[in-house]
């Protein structure tokens, strides 16, 4: 294995566009990124334009090979991670988007799984994909599209439109149109594909009325899909490995025993246990996800999924102008001594796992008038916490074992006064490793895997490097007290004139 041989990743996210450029020692050598407009259209709705990612992602390539110094020759491949059930259709004859994309965090299909819901689908639903019925999945997403555009579910029909998520229109992009397709964990998240059986379901398919036609070909997650066309980066790199953020993220943690979990911290909480080739259903609300697929053998992961994290700590910046940068909100937390009774239920965009609620909404509880900025960028990392406790407390429940670690990832892991909080609330180690870019590692990874440039997965576990281990200091008592109040807030929450409870 030549110490020159490098392979690029693209991690396109909810806030930005980003390339690594790693080299075989799994060490990130140049990085590019460019920020990602948030869409607002209405209450609840989010959105993305097409043509942004696209413009942004081309531009972070390109701008990460010229930094590096590397030679086009020695980037062995190219590979994809990407936003999770973000939605696109685009035309096939001229690759053009026909409208925005509707972002994984949108609410306005809400009305669309209650009906769903009360015609008794969502039994089904979660036996084949071992997901719930909830706008946070691509199906209705699909529908709405097909059914606000016009014209769209004509043209979808003959075959005129293609849907994907975000890794299968920028792999559609790369390659000039000559390929469309995804990869199965981005797959198992669209409501649509049966993870046992591993296909797309025509009965899933006519419940929630998306033709076939409309659908990419479903790959295992490390192969040459294609090859990008020559003209945008000065060679044809094989495209190579593709995986949603999540699953790109378990990856490049290596956790790759069953047990096994990771905890990645970014907009969003998004928190797998690697369940190995059982695919474990929940009775606690949780989801059951495809983790990776090689050379067509499954292996499954159990998922619990936060909306709101780091994007609370947006909130107080950009909102409430309560700190100027986010790295500000660990020295915020420490200036006061203790939480002063303040909790922030972050549910901007409703609650995910394990409560599932899109109609919750954000509350701020226990303010007195000697309450501080302080205390609620406290509160906004407690929150982070505290979710993080309801999610590993509902796999329990459903018979997964207590992780003793939890490997810890993304922009927020980088900050030392949650990891120990979430180390002190999980009452379980944290480990946080040198390489935090582990989500476009993962990419590169499943595409190195696939060109040669590592040579399994033991060779991979062999990269991992621990940076920091917090270990739980916490008194049982505090503990306690901290969680009882959490959990009167989030009933709150939950009980709001917003929310269906």
């Amino acid at each position: 294995m030549s110490p020159t041989r490098y392979v690029l990743a693209i991690d396109q996210g909810t806030t930005s566009s980003r390339a690594i450029l790693f080299d075989s020692q799994a060490r990130a050598v140049a990085l590019a990124r460019r920020d990602l407009t948030q869409h607002y259209p209405a209450s609840g709705w989010v959105e993305h334009d097409p043509e942004d990612i696209w413009r942004d992602t081309l531009a972070a390539v390109r701008e990460v090979i010229e930094r590096s110094g590397a030679p086009i020759r020695d980037i062995a491949a190219l590979g994809i991670t990407n936003q999770r059930e973000t939605t696109m259709i685009w035309e096939r004859a001229s690759g053009k988007p026909v409208s925005r994309a509707i972002v994984w965090q949108d609410r306005r299909t809400a009305p669309d799984c209650a009906e769903l819901k009360a015609a008794g689908a969502e039994e089904p639903v979660q036996r084949k994909t071992g997901l719930l019925l909830d706008p946070y999945f691509s199906a209705t997403k699909i529908a709405w599209i097909l059914d606000h555009v016009p014209g769209a579910r004509g043209r979808a029909e003959r075959g005129e439109l293609a849907f994907g998520t975000v890794d299968s229109f920028l792999l559609w992009r790369l390659t000039g149109g000559r390929v469309h397709a995804t990869d199965v964990t981005n797959a198992s998240r669209t409501l649509l594909y049966d993870i046992h059986a591993q296909r797309w379901d025509d009965e899933l398919l006519a419940l929630m009325r998306v033709p076939r036609a409309l659908l990419p070909e479903v790959r295992d997650c490390s192969g040459v899909f294609g090859t990008a066309d020559p003209a945008l980066f000065g060679a044809a790199l094989p495209i190579a490995g593709i995986a949603g953020d999540q699953q790109a993220a378990l990856v490049g943690q290596a956790c790759f025993e069953p047990g096994m979990a990771k905890s990645t911290y970014g907009t969003g909480c998004f928190l797998l246990l690697n369940t190995g080739e059982t695919a474990v259903t929940s009775a606690n609300r949780m989801l059951t996800t495809a983790a990776y697929r090689f050379g067509g053998r499954m292996t499954y992961a159990m998922e619990g999924s936060i909306f709101v994290a780091g994007a609370a700590v947006k909130w107080l910046r950009d909102g409430l102008k309560v700190i100027r940068e986010a790295a500000e909100s660990a020295a915020a937390a420490a200036r006061v001594p203790d939480d002063h009774g303040v909790y922030l239920v972050p549910a901007f965009v409703g609650l995910g796992a394990p409560h599932w609620e899109p109609d919750a909404r954000g509350l701020i509880c226990g303010l007195t008038l000697d309450a501080s900025g302080d205390h609620l960028a406290r509160a906004a990392l407690e929150s982070v916490a505290f979710q993080t406790l309801d999610l590993t407390e509902a796999m329990r429940r459903d018979g997964a074992h207590r992780a003793d670690a939890i490997r810890v990832d993304g922009g927020m892991a980088a900050n030392d006064w949650l990891c120990q909080f979430l180390a002190d609330v999980l009452e379980a180690r944290v480990e946080r490793p040198k390489e935090l870019e582990t989500t476009a590692l993962g990419a590169a990874f499943l595409a190195g895997l696939a060109t040669g440039v590592w040579s399994d997965l033991a060779a991979l576990a062999r990269t991992y490097s621990t940076a920091a281990v917090f270990v739980p200091k916490m008194t049982a008592a505090r503990r306690a007290t901290l969680i009882a109040g959490w959990r009167q807030a989030l009933e709150r929450a939950l009980h709001s004139p917003s929310g269906r409870r």
